[in-house]
């Protein structure tokens, strides 16, 4: 595959980076039995913000943007205070978490994917990176918050749909379509994805289960 110029515009990953900020504070003010302070959420908030943009350069062998330019943590700041002062208000909504979530999913999945590609990267690493991208925020906060990985138990298909996302999104680069195309693409697919999976519940089957029917036969 040839190599071809970056080309998401700085607004939409700062875009990614704030809500990124902005869910990851809701999610760790929400969590009062844990009694984290300010910097504990402002912190939480920064690891869902960037957290996938620094593994998915990491992992690409790039210099992590992030650290080379200063809005990133700005933003990501600014959006997770931002949070922290609305969640009172926002307490009740429980939706708009997960909401954020799987549109911040879909945003990092399509610029991780697309940067993989225009490094020249082949389409396998391209959906890699995409998952890494979409699904790396989310891990540091679970990892901090000494929570069960999100993308490792059985839940409502948070890897899938960052994967089917990312994984559109290579297929119609490869097709020919232009990036931003793609990306919307990959973000609205993402993003019903994860929140169908939530809304009705799908899964995948627990290996415990597979294993008892196996035991059965």
């Amino acid at each position: 595959m040839s190599v071809m110029p970056f080309q998401v515009a700085l607004w939409i990953e700062l875009l990614a980076a704030g809500l990124g900020g902005l869910q990851g504070a809701l999610f760790a003010a929400g969590e009062r039995h844990r009694r984290i302070d300010v910097v504990g959420v402002v912190v939480i908030g920064l690891a869902v913000s960037l957290g996938g943009s620094l593994l998915r350069d990491i992992v690409l062998n790039q210099p992590p943007v992030v650290l080379w330019r200063n809005w990133y943590l700005v933003v990501a700041g600014a959006s997770a205070l931002l949070g922290m002062a609305l969640q009172p208000v926002l307490a009740r909504v429980d939706w708009l978490i997960t909401g954020l979530d799987a549109v911040v999913m879909g945003l990092f999945g399509a610029i991780g994917a697309s940067k993989a590609l225009s490094l020249g990267t082949g389409e396998a690493g391209a959906l890699v990176a995409g998952i890494i991208g979409a699904i790396g925020g989310g891990m540091l906060r679970d990892v901090i918050l000494s929570l069960p990985i999100s993308f490792l138990r059985v839940g409502t298909l948070y890897a899938v749909a960052a994967g089917a996302g990312a994984g559109v999104l290579v297929v119609l680069v490869v097709l020919g379509t232009p990036i931003p195309v793609a990306g919307v693409v990959c973000v609205v697919v993402t993003t019903v994805l994860r929140l169908a999976a939530v809304r009705f519940g799908w899964t995948f089957p627990e290996q415990r289960a597979l294993r008892s029917r196996q035991t059965s036969r």
